[in-house]
């Protein structure tokens, strides 16, 4: 299982990592391990994460089978 730093996801979404900081404060974004001050996440979780974004129009997320 391939973890990635908080720093990683920033550089793959092309975001600031504080925004991710801000998203882990308000519940939003990915499931995520925190060991002491080190923020990890998990790759698997990430791209599940990514998969329930896709958006066919600007009304949201497509709803997945069977939700």
């Amino acid at each position: 299982m391939a973890k990635l730093t908080q720093e990683q996801l920033a550089e793959r979404w092309h975001m600031s990592p504080r925004t991710l900081e801000q998203w882990r404060w308000l519940g939003r974004g990915p499931r995520f391990l925190k060991i002491g001050a080190r923020v990890l996440y998990d790759e698997d979780v990430v791209e599940d994460y990514e998969a329930a974004q896709v958006c066919q129009n600007t009304n949201g997320p497509i709803a997945r089978e069977g939700e």
